[in-house]
């Protein structure tokens, strides 16, 4: 594959079809399902978490404050700035949208069948099929030609490091607990026969992100499209883990103070090369929402 040629034809091209609004819309839905299911957690914690152990439930109450407090706000507001044509938003809204699949791929498959079971469920498929339709309707050579001054060299190997962290940490948590015969400290803490973070992580996102680093520093045009996401997925992750410790003090547990620093330092970063990298140029183009095209009035 030949290096990003940075066309002017390609500028003026819509970043996304407009097939992309139903997605958009979609992703809005499994938002607000995902809030009200939120709200009853945290209104009945033993209701939803009272089979797991005391550490699961200092994280589950964390993700859920994150998740009410934070995510499903940020996709809502992140559709309305993406219908009005923000590419910005748009490739943001995907890390937003691949967040709650993530988790939801946790909930439905590490809490026991309870009240919420089904609005996970419905949470997780309306999610999963809004990050599909949306990756698949965007034109990655629209994309990146509309990156100008953008830090691609220094998010390429920010996602390259972050990937390999992540998985030589996973890796000394699973290893030596194999060969010794026994559950990593990480699954056996929260009662589990395995972690679906370790099949998330090892499997899928943290491959993605090393490719996508990989790419994004061979200027390829493609990791355009896939690079902010994965950016703003970090910093989203790390959020739940920075509150965990004080869910768990409030609840009268062990609290891990020693994670925050590191994770708040990758959040932080992260957050800071997504606004870089996000930064787009080009004269005013046309763009799809869900009404057509649309002039841009300003390079976003």
């Amino acid at each position: 594959m030949a290096t990003l040629d940075s066309r002017p034809a390609d500028v003026a091209r819509p970043a996304w079809s407009g097939r992309a609004v139903v997605w958009l819309r979609l992703s809005v839905a499994a938002a607000l399902l995902a809030a009200a299911g939120n709200i009853y957690a945290l209104f009945n914690l033993e209701g939803v978490y009272g089979r797991e152990t005391s550490a699961f439930v200092d994280q589950a109450t964390a993700q859920d404050t994150v998740d009410l407090a934070v995510v499903s706000p940020a996709i809502a507001v992140l559709v309305f700035l993406a219908l009005r044509g923000s590419l910005r938003a748009y490739l943001t809204w995907l890390g937003a949208v691949a967040f709650t699949v993530y988790n939801y791929v946790v909930y439905t498959l590490s809490v026991h069948v309870g009240p919420l079971f089904l609005v996970w469920v419905a949470v997780l498929g309306l999610s999963a099929f809004s990050l599909i339709g949306g990756l698949a309707a965007l034109d990655a050579r629209a994309v990146a030609a509309r990156f100008d001054r953008a830090p691609r060299r220094l998010a390429g190997w920010l996602l390259v490091i972050v990937a390999t962290l992540f998985t030589l940490l996973w890796l000394k948590d699973i290893v030596p607990a194999v060969l010794a015969g026994r559950l990593p400290q990480s699954v056996s803490e929260l009662a589990l026969p395995s972690s679906p973070v370790h099949v998330l992580d090892l499997s899928f996102f943290l491959p993605a992100a090393f490719v996508t680093g990989v790419l994004l520093l061979r200027n390829r045009p493609w990791p355009y499209t896939t690079a902010p996401g994965l950016l703003a997925f970090l910093a989203l992750t790390g959020l739940p883990i920075m509150v965990t410790p004080f869910v768990a003090q409030a609840r009268g547990d062990e609290p891990a103070w020693a994670v925050l620093p590191p994770i708040a330092a990758i959040t932080v970063a992260c957050l800071a090369v997504l606004a870089g990298l996000t930064r787009t140029r080009g004269p005013k183009v046309l763009r799809r929402d869900g009404f057509g095209l649309r002039p841009s009035r300003t390079p976003e």
